[in-house]
């Protein structure tokens, strides 16, 4: 099936004059063949295709629409949410984009007509699915001012709202949006002073079978920065209210930590001789090896399998393949433009980060450093995760983009919570994590690491919202990070309390 879905992408590309990549919620992203790739990976299809500024990794499942000039692939996000990609021939643009702004304005409509008949008390004094790059405002998601009664009198309540549509293909998306659009509002009344509202928090509404990622991401907001409520809406247009209460399992799983009790097949190591060759065991008890993060052969049992798009065994003169690999893919390579200089930017940072963490913080143990730990961290994220322990015993985690990411913090949360969720019933020992060390029960750190001019304007203003509990560091390093890992500053907040109780649905071990 994937290599039917694969034909059937290639075939689009090949008689496109000028494709994009489009997202619901994000801007397109113009592909050539040097900037998009699609790899097998474990029977399915994955495909990265990336810019000077973004990175996009998704798992394709299944083709759902072909038409002239647009496929609509199915995509698999974290948590399994069935999202959507549109590959679309630039050159019919603006007869493809009708249908998907008549889609928005379809679902505006009838998130007016929800607002209206949950909240009788208040007037929908503001609804717009009009697009503001300047605060950072997607058109995806129609957001609403409801305002208490008909007057303007000062001390009026008044609430934030956003909603995601049945056919958004980012609906985890709307929270980040709506923390932004709340922040907007509140930033904008309080500048008019006594006669601004009370903007007391944020409503969103949620298509059903597309709610659980946001309720647990609510669950570690903070309820004393704003209040927040949540309905699901099903295929008849109904909406109900949300309990909380009901979204605290957590879907997790951690694996068994194996280390590998055989010497890497073949004579030496691949690319041993090769400075810029690196060695990373895996959980699964095999070996990577790679350079600047990106893996071009790996253990299998008794065998090492080679390559970068598909995996096969190895032959004589994967030796020189590797030096030629570290040429292309050095922080001083004269082609700056070449797809293995340029592809998987987060696996370079990540290497530079798992070689230098001490510059990251001097407190973090060089070794062990683990990364993509517990296994829900799907390639659909677009972030890479390491996980790191300080000399004290306390955790920490460390979230990588190397490239500008509104959803960052919230995509960090994702992960953050589950290491607490571990920690808290001390699996990570049980299960062969950070041998030799006692971990401390403390709420780990939590790190959002990425080029200093990359963080998202917005970053901090979602960051706003955070629980207290969480202590949240963001660290930004150098525009020269590839050459030279350097911190350029840190922004520290939260503080470490206790948090409320959450569950998991896995069984504790």
């Amino acid at each position: 099936m994937a290599r039917d879905i694969r034909q059937i992408i290639e075939r689009f590309l090949e008689t496109s004059q000028d494709p994009v990549l489009y997202e619901p919620g994000e801007d397109w992203l113009p592909i050539t063949r040097e900037n998009l790739v699609l790899e097998s990976r474990a029977g399915g299809l994955q495909l990265q295709a990336w810019n000077e500024r973004r990175n996009l990794v998704r798992g394709v499942t299944a083709i759902e629409q072909q038409g002239r000039g647009k496929l609509v692939l199915k995509v698999a996000r974290f948590g399994k949410v069935q999202g959507t990609l549109e590959l679309i021939d630039r050159q019919r643009a603006v007869r493809e984009n009708v249908p998907l702004r008549a889609g928005r304005l379809g679902f505006r409509e009838q998130f007016r007509r929800f607002l209206r008949r949950q909240f009788t008390g208040y007037k929908v004094a503001e609804l717009t699915t009009e697009p503001d790059l300047e605060h950072s405002l997607s058109p995806a998601y129609p957001r609403a001012l409801l305002r208490q009664g008909n007057s303007l009198q000062p001390g009026r309540a008044a609430w934030a709202a956003i909603g995601a549509a049945p056919e958004a293909g980012h609906p985890e998306g709307v929270l980040t949006f709506g923390l932004i659009w709340l922040d907007y509002l509140r930033a904008r009344e309080a500048s008019l002073g006594v006669r601004g509202l009370t903007v007391e928090g944020l409503i969103l509404y949620l298509p059903a079978g597309h709610e659980k990622t946001t309720c647990l991401r609510l669950l570690f907001l903070d309820p004393g920065a704003a209040q927040y409520r949540a309905y699901v809406y099903g295929e008849q247009g109904l909406e109900e209210r949300i309990d909380l209460g009901d979204y605290g399992n957590l879907d997790t799983h951690l694996e068994p930590y194996r280390r590998r009790t055989t010497a890497t097949p073949l004579a030496g190591k691949p690319g041993a001789e090769t400075p810029e060759v690196e060695t990373i065991d895996r959980a699964d008890g095999e070996q990577s090896f790679r350079v600047h993060g990106l893996e071009f052969a790996r253990t299998a049992g008794s065998e090492v399998l080679f390559g970068i798009q598909t995996k096969r065994r190895a032959s004589a003169g994967i030796a020189a393949w590797a030096n030629q690999l570290s040429r292309l893919r050095s922080p001083d390579a004269t082609d700056r433009r070449n797809p293995l200089y340029l592809r998987n930017p987060e696996a370079w940072l990540e290497s530079q980060v798992r070689k230098h963490i001490q510059e990251i913080d001097a407190s973090l143990a060089p070794e062990p450093v683990y990364g993509q730990v517990p296994a829900f961290a799907a390639d659909g994220r677009g972030v890479l995760d390491l996980l790191a322990i300080d000399h004290r015993g306390r955790l920490a985690v460390v979230e990588l983009k190397a490239s500008e990411d509104v959803h960052l913090p919230l995509q960090a949360l994702d992960y953050w919570m589950r290491v607490q969720w571990h920690l808290e019933r001390g699996e990570f020992q049980s299960n062969g994590y950070f041998p030799g060390h006692e971990l401390t029960r403390e709420l780990p750190r939590l790190l959002l690491v990425s080029p200093a001019l990359d963080f998202h304007s917005s970053n901090e203003r979602v960051l706003r919202y955070f629980s207290r509990h969480i202590p949240v560091e963001r660290i930004g390093v150098g525009l020269d990070w590839r050459k030279e890992l350097k911190v350029i500053y840190r922004s520290l907040s939260g503080q470490p309390k206790r948090l409320p109780h959450v569950n998991s649905s896995l069984p504790a071990r």
